[in-house]
Order: structure tokens, then sequence, then C-alpha cells
């Protein structure tokens, strides 16, 4: 069976383009492949988070995980920090990776400009990391948006220098992932792209929201002063609430409005009203069962325990092997 790999961001709120976005091909892929998911804790650190934060938000985003429907029997969900393996296959694969090369990375270049006062080297060496994650697994396919192809194909290079150097095919070339299916993307409330955490909490509908903070966003959303005449294109705002609605709505509820937009009879309150009504009918019972994840301290322990051991089963044979590739031998 192929393998995939991927990571999970620690932020600790979940939100609907994470949900219609990443959980969502999870869950599919759980089900097709032999899947390593980890919440990414080790990256984390380059931000500089408290204890107490970065512990509350790796929990949280677990339990939410757990919640939405991964199952620990069918891939592993793990956290980052709980594989020793990693840290010391990182240790090698820095040895191979050249200043340069990591100075001319885009995601180096730009935490340059948004953290110029913690320009750490674990941002320098950020690239590097990511591909440890994914070479320790020896994944088939990464899941990655167009912000990561430099990353996957940087993976690729650390994979075939050491093959290189040490003379040997033992890491091959992960692809990035590709799904038949649509991608979904999940536009934001304020017309400027896809909804999603940077882009700001206007812009954004978390799934633990309160339900009239959710319902003040969305009547806040970005319109237009309403079509002309009859068969006006929709305004890129306006598209979106209805991108929106083709998620959370029923079919009917969609068909009246488009048809009243496309005869310049719409009520934009009465749009938002109606997508409020659907969007919080639609996550209550998702905020519900994250609830009672959350509750389960038992549950989660477990979950964690057993992603880990699945991960640091696959991890240690991969450094063992890398190990003895290199020339590491014991006199004892």
């Amino acid at each position: 069976m192929k393998r995939v790999v991927s990571g999970i961001r620690p932020t600790g709120k979940l939100h609907l383009g994470n949900y219609f976005g990443a959980v969502q091909s999870f869950l599919n892929m759980q089900s097709e492949y032999d899947c390593y998911f980890f919440i990414a804790d080790i990256h984390s650190l380059t931000t500089h988070p408290t204890p107490e934060d970065l512990h509350a938000n790796v929990r949280t985003v677990l339990a939410e995980y757990l919640a939405m429907g991964l199952d620990p029997a069918k891939c592993a969900l793990f956290i980052q920090s709980d594989i020793p393996a990693i840290y010391e296959l990182y240790t090698y694969l820095n040895m191979n990776a050249y200043v340069g090369e990591l100075q001319r990375s885009t995601s180096f270049k730009e935490k340059i400009r948004s953290q110029p006062d913690n320009v750490n080297a674990g941002l320098l060496t950020y690239p590097v990391l990511m591909a440890v994650d994914i070479l320790v697994h020896h994944a088939d396919y990464v899941p990655v948006g167009k912000d990561q192809q430099q990353h996957l194909e940087m993976t690729r290079q650390f994979g075939n220098r050491f093959n290189n150097l040490y003379k040997t095919e033992y890491f091959k070339e992960p692809e990035a992932f590709s799904s038949t299916g649509k991608l979904v993307k999940v536009p934001g409330l304020t017309a400027q792209g896809k909804m999603s955490k940077s882009s700001g909490d206007a812009d954004t509908i978390f799934i633990d929201e309160d339900d009239k903070v959710i319902h003040k966003k969305i009547m806040r959303a970005v319109t237009d002063s309403g079509p002309e005449k009859p068969g006006e294109k929709k305004s890129e705002g306006v598209q979106n609430l209805f991108d929106l609605m083709a998620l959370v709505s029923s079919e009917d509820v969609i068909a009246h409005f488009d048809k009243a937009h496309s005869e310049a009879t719409i009520r934009y309150g009465d749009l938002k009203k109606q997508l409020s009504e659907d969007i919080l009918t639609f996550i209550r019972p998702i905020r519900e069962r994250i609830r009672e994840i959350s509750a389960d301290n038992a549950y989660i322990a477990q979950a964690a325990k057993i992603g880990a051991e699945k991960a640091n089963a696959s991890a240690e044979k991969t450094l063992k092997e890398v190990r003895e590739i290199i020339g590491f031998k014991k006199f004892y």
C-alpha cells in the first residue's frame, strides 16, 4: 500500500477552511493509503510558543482531528516530538544541506520579513526538518499546496544527495499527492482569497466560536450594492457567499437565492441570515463532538500512544538503516 505523510500545524483553532480542506482529504486518504499524520510541534518552536500554549494547542488539535473522524486504527496520528528518530535524522541531513540553498528558500525569506527580531537557525533549516518528516517514513505521496511545492522539491533533493553521497538508492522520491476528486477551496468573508487563520478573524469562521460571533461575521461579509439588472454577474464577495452556501445549504435554498440574483430581486440581508443559520446548523454537531473528545482524557492519551507506537516503529527502522549506511557502528 502506498504511504502518505502530512503535517498538521498546532494552531489550536479549527475553521471551516480546515474542515473542508485538510480534514476531508485526510478522511478519504486514511481508508485508501498507509497514512502518517503528525502534529508539527517541533516546527512551531521557531516562533517560541510558551510551554502552556504549545501543550494546549497540540492537545486541542489532536482532539479536533479525532473528533472529525481520523481513526487511530486506520492511520498513524501522532505528535512530532514523540518520535526521537526525527531529531537524529534531522542532524544527519543538516550535514548535507547547504547554507546558500536554505537561504534561497521562499519560506525563509518570508519569515525574515514577518519576524525580523527572531531569525533563528530553526527557520533556516526548516526545509530540512520537513524533509525528515517525509523521508523518515519513506512517503510515496505528500499532500502539499502551491506554497509548499518548493519544500517537497528540496526533500527530493536532500534524499537524492544522501543517496549519491553514500552510493545507495535508499530514499525514494516522494510525489505531490494528486486526488482525482475536486479540491475544495473555502472562500473567506472579506473577498480577499481563501479562508485561513493568517487572513484574520474577520475573514474566518472558527468552529468553536459563539453563535452570535459567527452570525455577526457573516452579516458583515463583503458583498456589493446589488445587481442593477437581470442576469448580472455576481461580484467576488457575493460569489464567495454562494460558494459557502454550496458547502452547507440545501439545493433548494441555493436555487432560491440564485434565481433572486439572476432576476435582480435578491436581498443580501436575507441571503446572509440564511447562510448564517445553515453554517450554524452544520457546525453544531461537529462542535459537540469536539467537546466530547476533549473531555475524554483517556481516549486522547490512548490515541496519541497508538500513533506514537506506529510512527516510532517506522522511524526507528529508518534511523537504524541510515546509521548503518553512514557508517555508525558500535564497538560493543
